[in-house]
């Protein structure tokens, strides 16, 4: 970990997605650290922040939006949006600002960068690197947030259908990738890092659902999905999704099929057993990165009617 900046004195730090499950937790850990903080959104009417958030309109798709917002910052933790980054990048730099910590994903790093969500990210992390700002992107594998998804079955009382159940996942609390993103906008030495975050542990999907029930105190069934079933499924799940980023020109309309096949064989690696666990998380923080089982318990309200 590297030296608090704060000691020379107040900074003022911009937040884009502060709503968001990283940004909402990024916003309080600068606010516990005496930082003054401002929040971007499309409607700021819309924002539930405390009241000492300065809360600006701006838009990640119009940078011009960004010109009044940008003065008198440092830093900003940003999410990702490649529609307008070039123009964001060039009024933070007219700004003054200097500093960027990226939220990407670990999908910038993998091993099919001409997928869309590796495309989507490393097209904002090149903008950042062209931009001659300082910089630090945050690269967390799975969200364990992405487990929110069974709360329907889980509190009607269903079995929790799940997509390959005896495959693993090393989820991320949110915190964890908050702390990280946190400590590289407060402290010096983290120009420069890609830090590819994991979770505390690598566990089945049925895993973290028995981890949910015991949360809860209640012992979950599961039903365990596969083969087409799996497709069809993703097909409908994804569908919205898809049609919005193939108006966004983010994906090409014969995309889908391939973007599916993809997930499904995610699924099928991941079969194969434990991940190795990324030591990122500790090395910054200096504390292991949460287990799941800590990450039910802190939401085992989410998953109760």
């Amino acid at each position: 970990m590297g030296r608090n900046r704060l000691a020379g004195g107040m900074m003022t730090i911009l937040v884009t997605g502060a709503t968001g499950n990283v940004g909402r937790n990024v916003v309080d850990l600068l606010l516990r650290a005496g930082v003054e903080v401002r929040a971007t959104s499309r409607d700021p009417a819309a924002l539930d922040l405390p009241a000492e958030v300065d809360v600006r309109r701006a838009d990640l798709t119009e940078p011009e939006t960004f010109a009044q917002a940008f003065q008198g910052v440092e830093k900003i933790f940003l999410y990702n949006q490649p529609a307008g980054i070039d123009g964001v990048l060039s009024a933070a730099k007219a700004a003054g600002v200097r500093y960027v910590v990226l939220l990407s994903s670990l999908a910038a790093a993998g091993r099919d960068p001409d997928h869309w969500i590796a495309r989507w990210h490393l097209a904002v992390e090149h903008a950042i690197e062209r931009s001659g700002l300082q910089w630090t992107f945050v690269r967390p594998g799975a969200f364990a947030v992405n487990s929110l998804l069974w709360a329907p079955d889980i509190k009607q009382g269903r079995p929790v259908r799940l997509h390959y159940a005896q495959s693993y996942l090393s989820s991320i609390h949110e915190r964890d990738i908050a702390e990280v993103s946190t400590c590289a906008l407060l402290q010096e030495g983290h120009a420069g890092a890609r830090y590819h975050l994991s979770g505390g542990d690598s566990i089945t999907q049925a895993e973290q659902v028995a981890l949910i029930g015991k949360a809860i105190g209640r012992e979950l069934e599961i039903e365990d999905v596969t083969g087409d079933d799996v497709r069809a499924e993703l097909r409908e799940r994804f569908a919205p999704r898809l049609r919005e980023l193939i108006r966004e020109g983010v994906i090409s309309p014969s995309d889908p099929p391939g973007i599916i096949e993809t997930r499904v064989r995610y699924y099928l690696e991941a079969l194969d057993g434990p991940a190795e666990i990324d030591g990122t998380v500790e090395r910054v923080l200096g504390k292991p990165a949460r287990t799941f089982a800590e990450w039910a318990v802190d939401h085992r309200a989410d998953f109760t009617n």
